[in-house]
């Protein structure tokens, strides 16, 4: 461990302090499915009109902040990533050229980076105040190096809500930051809970975005063990689906109808299967009371981004929530990712130039203040 520690150090002390992870976690194979790196930057154009590409959906994490976590517990899942992944695993400033050009050859003009989808919500005060401090410079730092290919999302200790308001303040502000990522729960709170309400008043106010990303559903552990990556497959899309649902019936999205949220992984099951909601809805169970809106009313209000993985689910999504509402997505660098993310927009059936513009980029750039 002490050697590891050595290395954690000088390479920190390189790197700006980030590396850059697997949402799955395992080890990183999205290079391997990528197109061949010609050196040679692929420029996305529908019928002759170059068309701007924004992945709103890739992961980093900082080295900064396990320096502070190694020692802790809590820390098993990153300690897993350490012990499986190895040295290869870090990136140091040649790196980040790497996956510029990973970016090329996908086709990528724009990446927005958000903290690995550990959030860190069993820290203390102190602990987690300091591990949000360090991701959200940290990112800073990598987007003013690289300001025409990085944007950053941060993260929030949202545990601590009042905390979490100074953070939405200060990444606005202070460093630039283009959204927020969090996840689908807080130590089995839900996001609708009254306590979060500071927090989506803050972000209304400031405008920005919102990106609710799962870590799995650990109330289906059990259910979800043996072959097929469940915990995964499963497990994720269902945490996203849960929180979102919550967010529309215990009436979030009425109290703050400017609010900009997006699910990650194509919302989960919500848009699959929101005509089950609406049902519901509609025959006014005691158990279901209406909201203002009937459920399926709310997706546009809601975003998504495209990971989806085949056409007709996209072409599905963009039918329920609109083209509008849709913004492009990798999961970078995990191999659950979508391996050709702009050919699964270009290929899907049933969409028009104009929706493809806007998912492909045009809906991030206007939501995140990007350069169109």
């Amino acid at each position: 461990m002490s050697n590891r520690r050595e290395f954690l150090k000088d390479l920190a002390s390189a790197t700006a302090g980030l590396f850059f992870v697997s949402c799955g976690l395992e080890r990183i194979a999205y290079g391997a499915q990528l197109p061949p790196a010609s050196g040679k930057r692929r420029e996305v154009s529908i019928k002759g009109r170059r068309v701007l590409t924004v992945d709103v959906h890739a992961h980093c994490y900082s080295l900064d902040v396990w320096t502070l976590i190694q020692d802790r517990k809590e820390s098993g899942l990153m300690r897993n990533i350490l012990d499986r992944q190895g040295p290869d695993f870090y990136l140091d400033n040649g790196d980040i050229q790497d996956r510029i050009k990973q970016m090329d050859a996908l086709g990528m003009d724009v990446q927005a980076l958000s903290p690995a989808p550990e959030l860190h919500y069993w820290a203390e005060r102190d602990l987690v105040e300091r591990i949000v401090q360090l991701e959200n410079e940290n990112i800073a730092v990598v987007c003013s190096k690289h300001p025409d290919r990085f944007v950053g999302i941060g993260g929030l200790a949202l545990q601590f809500p009042d905390l979490a308001v100074a953070q939405l303040e200060n990444g606005v502000k202070k460093l630039g930051m283009r959204g927020f990522v969090m996840g689908g729960s807080v130590n089995g709170d839900e996001l609708s809970d009254a306590k979060f309400h500071p927090v989506w008043a803050k972000a209304e106010e400031l405008g920005t975005m919102l990106f609710i990303h799962p870590r799995g559903f650990p109330e289906g552990e059990k259910r979800l063990r043996g072959n097929g990556y469940l915990t995964n497959v499963i497990g994720n899309p269902l945490e996203t689906t849960v929180a979102l649902s919550h967010l529309i019936f215990d009436g979030t999205l009425d109290r703050f109808p400017n609010l900009k949220i997006c699910g990650y992984h194509g919302g989960g099951f919500l848009p699959s299967y929101i005509g089950r909601s609406d049902h519901c809805a509609d025959n006014n169970r005691a158990d279901c009371k209406p909201v203002k809106k009937r459920p399926s009313e709310y997706l546009k209000q809601l975003y998504f981004d495209s990971i989806v993985f085949n056409g007709e689910g996209l072409r599905h999504l963009v039918a329920a929530a609109g083209a509008s509402q849709v913004l492009l997505g990798t999961d970078y660098p995990t191999p659950m990712a979508t391996p050709r993310p702009i050919d699964h927009v270009l290929d899907a059936p049933g969409l028009t130039d104009a929706e493809r513009i806007a998912i492909l980029g045009g809906n991030a750039a206007k939501l995140m203040k990007l350069p169109a």
